[in-house]
């Protein structure tokens, strides 16, 4: 069993950063794949950023060049730093843990508004 808690979502302004954190607690698997998605008002859940155990990533077309994910197996946390944020990127961001046989774990999400 594993619980995932977001962290570092905030108001911020057109261009400016957010660093996002996820903790997990329980048992977390160096094979586990991490990520992040968002959910804005009005428009369906996105998957926004993933990364393997191995430290393979991969990015939505629209954050691509922007936001970057990161984790720390030992601690077992996994980040999103966000840059040249715009008003596109308000939405409510949620970690999740993708084990193998399609078992996954999902934060209850934080907000990040940004303002233009």
């Amino acid at each position: 069993q594993v619980q995932l808690a977001e962290s570092g979502g905030g108001l911020v302004q057109a261009g400016g950063s957010l660093r996002l954190s996820c903790a997990a607690s329980g048992t977390v698997f160096g094979s586990d794949a991490m990520g992040w998605y968002r959910q804005a008002p009005g428009k369906q859940r996105e998957l926004v950023a993933t990364i393997t155990g191995g430290g393979s990533t991969n990015y939505a077309d629209s954050v691509k060049g922007r936001f970057t994910i990161s984790r720390d197996n030992g601690k077992n946390m996994v980040y999103l730093q966000m840059n040249s944020l715009n008003a596109e990127d308000t939405a409510v961001y949620y970690c999740y843990l993708a084990r193998r046989l399609g078992v996954d774990y999902w934060g209850q999400g934080t907000q990040v508004t940004v303002s233009s």
